[in-house]
């Protein structure tokens, strides 16, 4: 049996990092990160043609029909790219319409999203990191009112899947009244992060009642998992590219003990997820009964390693590692802002001792 990316996925993969390169240079990430007015259009509209804002959409409505294991390997290459772009809000938002979603709704939104014409979100994070600042959305008669905090991406959507106090899940057009918009300073310059108020705000239900919220929070650990993946790798490799070139005392540094022991060190740490991702993926689509537990362990253990690599990988660049010309912060704080996104390491470890009746 082979456990291994087919030759497909391996080729996606490599092709979406040459249009990272391209599209979304570290100079373009760089521009977008210094201007609040910059949506990032111009990418989005590059990786859509690229195919990913379809990904895990049908064909019949214009995407790829492919599995959650290829979203996560193009959230590694995002992470790897540190691009801003809308992929985790538009893949959770197409999974809730695809399993709790009308046909009517399925056939109003689904096509503009697959074309990147529409960008979505998952209002979830409330219901699975925990509430903060009385935070939470009340649905009542059809209409939702409260906040919800800690959205990435949510100034630009033109559709919300926003989960209320009661784990349900209701479809909000962009422009709907009574929905503000507020944005939130945060860590992670590449994904800004939006307050959402609702004041009696006309939603639409979502089927498939908290099962459906649970696949999202699964699917969302499993590509965050990803994300923080391809930023680790790529901490890592810039980490032993700079060891191979910077000399001290005559010699690169790379030569010396200490610093082959961090770089060995931070590779064997990392390994392990990669296939523990891999299959939480798989888990998803194809063992439903493993799935919330494998997705708990990937975003957890990542978490943990992300920390660890970005840590690290600083500490081999010494001074060079914290400077704005290197660009090293933008992957340090990805990393950050992904140990926190759908709960932390703490409170998936807690969901996942619940899961196995380890913990009231």
């Amino acid at each position: 049996m082979d456990f291994s990316l087919t030759q497909d996925q391996r080729m996606m993969q490599e092709s979406l990092g040459r249009t990272l390169a391209e599209a979304s240079s570290l100079g373009r990430v760089r521009k977008f990160a210094g201007d609040l007015t910059d949506r990032g259009d111009d990418i989005w509209k590059a990786l859509a043609d690229f195919g990913l804002a379809g990904m895990v959409i049908p064909e019949a409505f214009g995407g790829l029909g492919l599995t959650l294991l290829d979203a996560a390997l193009a959230s590694e290459a995002l992470g790897a790219a540190v691009a801003p772009a809308p992929f985790l809000g538009t893949v959770l938002a197409s999974l809730a319409l695809l399993r709790g979603g009308s046909p009517e709704q399925q056939a109003q939104w689904l096509a503009k999203m697959a074309s990147g014409d529409v960008v979505a979100v998952a209002v979830i994070s409330e219901q699975i990191a925990g509430a903060r600042d009385d935070a939470g959305v009340v649905a009542v008669g059809g209409k939702l009112n409260g906040k919800a905090l800690f959205v990435p991406g949510g100034m630009a959507a033109g559709l919300l899947i926003v989960a209320d106090t009661a784990d349900r899940l209701h479809l909000v057009q962009g422009e709907t009244a009574g929905l503000t918009r507020t944005f939130m300073p945060g860590l992670d310059e590449t994904r800004r992060l939006t307050e959402l108020t609702f004041v009696d705000v006309v939603a639409e239900p979502l089927g498939a009642g908290p099962q459906l919220l649970t696949a999202l929070r699964d699917a969302g650990w499993i590509l965050i998992a990803a994300d923080s993946l391809g930023a680790s790798q790529a901490m890592l490799d810039r980490a032993v590219a700079y060891a191979k070139e910077r000399r001290q005392f005559d010699r690169v540094i790379g030569s010396f003990q200490a610093v082959k022991h961090m770089c060995a060190e931070m590779a064997a740490e990392l390994e392990p997820c990669r296939s523990l991702i891999w299959y939480a993926a798989y888990a998803f689509d194809a063992a439903p009964a493993e799935a919330s537990l494998m997705a708990a362990h990937a975003k957890a253990l990542t978490s943990e390693v992300g920390r660890f690599i970005a840590r690290t990988s600083t500490e081999v660049h010494g001074g060079m590692g914290i400077t704005d010309l290197l660009g090293l912060h933008f992957w340090f704080k990805r990393l950050g802002l992904n140990r926190q996104l759908l709960g932390g390491p703490e409170r998936v470890r807690e969901i996942a001792a619940k899961l196995q009746g380890l913990a009231a």
